[in-house]
């Protein structure tokens, strides 16, 4: 009875500590909601900046020469396949166009990154 009691205890510490690195791992840092994601820049062949509801900037980098010859006018194709929440680069499905863009890279911006990029690189 005592064994069946421990592993029960050392059963939910397991599922816990999942539970909270899984939590970890989704933070709201990481996590976007794609109706937010309201400008966008170009900052390189490879980059791209986004403003997300006029709080935050992300940047966003692709393998490829996916922003080469583009503008920050042009229109960039953001396909929802992850049911509102985009946590990992792969859960990104990016067009410019029509050139389909593999993202490698999401990150939040510090406000001193984001006062640090020239003005026609801010979204």
């Amino acid at each position: 009875m005592k064994r069946l009691i421990l592993a029960g205890v050392a059963g939910l510490i397991l599922t816990g500590a999942g539970a909270a690195a899984q939590a970890a791992d989704r933070s709201p840092d990481q996590c976007l909601r794609p109706q937010y994601l309201r400008n966008h820049t170009i900052g390189d062949d490879h980059t791209l900046y986004f403003d997300y509801n006029g709080t935050s900037v992300f940047e966003v980098t692709t393998n490829k020469n996916c922003a080469a010859a583009v503008t920050s006018s042009d229109p960039i194709v953001l396909k929802d396949s992850t049911q509102g929440m985009m946590c990992k680069p792969i859960d990104w499905d990016l067009s410019v166009r029509g050139s389909h863009c593999i993202v490698t890279g999401v990150r939040k911006l510090s406000p001193a990154e984001v006062a640090a990029l020239p003005k026609g690189k801010r979204p």
